[in-house]
């Protein structure tokens, strides 16, 4: 029986195991010369011939050993570690294309996979013999891919490149092609290894969309250097280091272990300050490093591009956002911005028919789909709604201290409904249709830095 063959004998508990690692090793010869691999060749099998006990011309280096893991049918579970660590190693014998030297895997469902940049696709076939070809090999029929594929080359997104062959692609144009296939192949199974830092904002954000709905349903396998990654997409995470499972638990806690393994040190729990250090607050002062932090290059600066209507979003069509900018405290937009700097986001709807309660809102979010921070008009207006009729029009203004990005795209989505809080009626949603770019940021840690008062050192003699 093969290693990805499911097992005859599987209970009905093995049927909630969407896939099962047991003592799983992977060696590979590593030759110092290239005669060397001629000679292990020829040479051992003459030397038992004669009686002599044969020489490896070869050192092994196993990329596996001995690993066993469970991850259960609906889960999503990260695959973290250091270059080298194995995670690649191991998704490629759960996906079959590496068998392994010794162990057994039972995969139970269908597989998609999107492994390191290149596999799967013929350089010398055009975007569209691919296309097909990779739904057979996911186990699509040449039916079902020609059914789906004006959808795939539309969540693609590369327009005439479809009929050109995949060699002339940049890395964006493969990654938006491969992760189009593997989202219309009906899997089970999802299998991401590395790709989603490939591609433009808009495309990375209608991925994790994906992602976040496969999820609902689906078997998700996530490796990333990123432990902020891991952890915002991730229920479980397995640390691999020197190809063996070092760690497997909740995502937070093996992420934490990851850090203080790269950086060489343990994690540790702060304890109670002392009573003498707790004393009356001090009153608030002004962070004198703002005016010297702005004259440096650690100034957060932060570019915004101008509103896309036409983005990807929903909604029954009872009113449509028209136009998204942000501006300063006199209305005035705002081409570029710094953290910390108070800004309004102004939002204009056209109605097209009646809004009895209308709840404007949006949502600002990181590469990753995260949502950093937003709000909506519904306690303000919940007691006096302000209804408008069709053909009328909304204006809405959110006014709030920009936070400081680290760098990266980070993009807005806006929306506009009709009803409460709970119970409403999404008239329009617009995904990513505002985008801002951080371009430089003095964040070390986290996904937002906040505008602090004030942050101080002092140092204390001790007694002679």
């Amino acid at each position: 029986m093969s290693a990805n063959e499911p097992s005859p004998a599987a209970g009905a508990d093995d049927r909630e195991v969407a896939i099962r690692v047991e003592s799983v090793s992977k060696c590979y010869q590593v030759y110092a010369r290239p005669e060397d691999r001629l000679k292990q060749s020829i040479v051992p099998r003459l030397q038992r011939l004669v009686g002599r006990r044969p020489r490896a011309y070869f050192r092994e280096f196993w990329a596996l050993r001995d690993v066993s893991l469970e991850i259960r049918r609906g889960e999503t579970v990260g695959i973290i570690g250091r270059n080298g660590s194995g995670k690649s190693t191991l998704l490629q014998t759960i996906c079959g294309t590496l068998t392994p030297t010794a162990g057994r895997i039972d995969v139970n469902g269908r597989v998609a996979a999107l492994l390191e940049l290149g596999a799967g696709f013929n350089p010398e076939f055009t975007g569209r013999e691919n296309v097909y070809m990779s739904g057979v090999v996911l186990g699509l029929t040449q039916e079902q891919v020609a059914q789906r594929f004006d959808d795939i080359v539309a969540f693609a997104d590369i327009g005439e490149f479809i009929e050109q062959p995949v060699k002339t692609y940049s890395s964006g144009m493969y990654v938006r092609l491969a992760f189009a296939v593997i989202a219309h192949a009906d899997a089970d199974i999802l299998v991401i290894d590395e790709a989603l830092s490939v591609g433009d904002v808009f495309f990375g954000q209608k991925c994790m969309r994906f992602l976040r709905k496969f999820q609902e349903t689906g078997t998700v396998i996530f490796v990333s250097h990123d432990a902020t990654a891991v952890t915002a997409l991730c229920e479980r995470a397995v640390l691999m280091e020197a190809g063996q499972v070092r760690m497997s638990g909740d995502a937070k806690t093996v992420c934490e272990a990851y850090h203080a393994a790269t950086y060489d040190q343990s994690v540790r729990t702060p304890g109670a300050r002392r009573a003498s250090e707790r004393g009356a607050a001090e009153p608030a002062r002004q962070d004198v490093r703002t005016e010297r932090v702005n004259r440096s290059a650690l100034r957060n600066d932060i570019e915004v591009f101008r509103f896309d209507a036409d983005r990807a979003g929903f909604g029954t069509g009872a009113a449509t956002i028209a136009d998204a900018r942000l501006t300063d405290a006199d209305g005035e937009p705002m081409p570029w911005i710094v953290g910390g700097e108070v800004v309004r986001l102004e939002v204009e709807i056209e109605v097209h028919r009646e809004l009895a309660s209308p709840i404007v809102g949006f949502l600002l979010k990181d590469r990753l789909g995260q949502p950093l921070f937003g709000d909506n008009t519904y306690l303000s207006y919940q007691d006096q709604p302000v209804r408008v009729g069709a053909g009328g029009a909304l204006s809405a203004r959110f006014e709030f201290a920009m936070p400081i990005l680290p760098p990266g795209h980070y993009t807005f989505d806006i929306a506009v409904a009709d009803g409460t809080h709970l119970e409403h009626e999404q008239a329009d949603w617009v995904h990513d249709g505002l985008v801002i770019e951080s371009h430089s940021s003095r964040v070390s840690t986290g996904l937002v830095g906040i505008p602090f008062r004030e942050i101080s050192l002092q140092a204390r003699e001790g007694a002679a």
